[in-house]
């Protein structure tokens, strides 16, 4: 009776635990995601420390953020072999622990030379977080899930952007830039640790990672058919387009904007942008759940484009725009332009099982690249537009400077909207495995 009692109670722990581990382990994978982003947009805190130590012009700053996605960009494929290749979990270690020592670099103040290998090195580690999220996710967790379960892992990572916006913020204030990056390095030794005692590549010691079958040379094959989809490059470009409220605005440059254009505090411009990462956190899961809902990738997207399109020209065009005003526009171009995350979900039903983590790779390839191009690009338009006014030594530019430099966002979104006619629609569906 006692025996029989026992037995019950531990297959019900085995049944809980079978439940919520997937859970904890992709919530890790999200976490990682959550600290990475928080790492990615620190300089936009900073923009006019760093331009003070270092003696750095609009186009500098761009260029020294862009470091990060110097080493983003193109780990992104060899990302997507290796995690289809040996799974998450010692991956994802290694690099959570490249992000601590990066940082750890970043705030050492040595030299621009340092803190520019720091960035390098936090843009190496940060390449996997996304891709081995969902990575996760794809084994973890239902497969007719995928577009929500992206959403949530986009929503964690905006939630990280988000305290970067206002907590860095303050802490900058407080107790200076350096301190506060020393602090963010801490928590990556402590993150590291987690993931490397919870995380697990599969369901059991005896169930080996499923991908381990493929070889090398299968992956690079499956990889070269990605490469010749269309498909898959119209997809990635919308993805670019679309996350250039990100890259192009709220990352680096949106602050800056809100302060000089609006006439914003320091705190309250980082507090406006930080909506923007709000609306990506809501839009995320939002749009995830109802395009698995309605088993459509194309209309989502389409949709949410046009929405992104208007609320963009009325932010940097329409004058006398209340505080309000700006908070709720703000909000809304975060939520409209988070439908972004759809694009994974196409990438993982335009290719095979077996190399849905190098099919994910690829695409934020080509979202991460907005990145790599346009924050330079907006920090040289301004520097075209500079009047020449310096105020302790940190360029200032005008409303209208901004506004001329951030005129790629409408553009890209409108290029975006035209792609998606040309996109073929999915309906929810995956392919299986030949």
């Amino acid at each position: 009776m006692i025996e029989n009692t026992l037995k019950s109670a531990s297959m019900e722990n085995k049944t809980k635990s079978s439940v919520i581990m997937p859970w904890v382990i992709c919530g890790l994978g999200a976490l990682y995601y959550c600290y990475e982003y928080l790492l990615r947009i620190t300089p936009s805190v900073m923009t006019q420390e760093l331009m003070r130590m270092y003696h750095l012009t609009a186009t500098e700053v761009g260029l020294f953020s862009a470091y990060y996605y110097h080493a983003y960009v193109p780990l992104q494929i060899v990302v997507g072999l290796l995690m289809d290749r040996y799974g998450p979990r010692r991956l994802l270690t290694f690099a959570c622990m490249l992000c601590a020592v990066g940082t750890y670099l970043f705030a050492s103040g040595y030299s621009l030379h340092i803190a520019e290998a720091g960035r390098f090195l936090v843009g190496f580690g940060s390449a996997f977080a996304f891709v081995g999220a969902l990575k996760l996710a794809t084994i973890w967790l239902p497969p007719h899930r995928f577009a929500l379960i992206s959403g949530i892992i986009t929503c964690l990572g905006m939630m990280g952007a988000m305290i970067g916006d206002i907590m860095l913020r303050k802490l900058v204030d407080h107790l200076g830039w350096q301190v506060t990056i020393y602090a963010s390095a801490a928590i990556g030794v402590i993150l590291t640790a987690v993931i490397w005692s919870m995380v697990r590549d599969a369901a059991s010691q005896e169930t080996p990672f499923h991908s381990r079958s493929l070889n090398f040379r299968g992956l690079l094959l499956g990889l070269w058919g990605a490469i010749k989809n269309p498909q898959i490059w119209l997809n990635g470009l919308i993805g670019l387009l679309l996350y250039l409220s990100l890259s192009a605005f709220a990352e680096l440059w949106g602050i800056q904007y809100l302060e000089q254009s609006h006439g914003l505090s320091k705190v309250a411009a980082a507090n406006a942008n930080s909506l923007i990462f709000l609306g990506w956190a809501v839009g995320g899961p939002l749009w995830g759940w109802l395009s698995d809902a309605i088993r459509l990738r194309r209309l989502p997207i389409l949709v949410a484009s046009i929405f992104a399109l208007i609320i963009v020209i009325v932010i940097l065009y329409v004058p006398g725009l209340s505080a309000m005003q700006l908070y709720l526009l703000l909000f809304a171009f975060g939520l409209a332009s988070s439908a972004q995350i759809l694009v994974f979900a196409i990438a993982r039903e335009a290719t095979h099982m077996g190399i849905t983590g190098t099919a994910i790779a690829l695409t934020n390839f080509f979202v991460m690249v907005g990145g790599n191009v346009f924050q330079p690009v907006v920090g040289k338009l301004l520097d075209m537009r500079w009047a020449g006014t310096m105020i302790d030594g940190v360029r200032i530019y005008t409303p209208e400077a901004y506004q001329f430099a951030l005129s790629i966002m409408p553009i890209g979104i409108a290029l975006a909207i035209l792609i998606a006619f040309f996109i073929r629609e999915t309906h929810a569906q995956i392919k299986m495995d030949k």
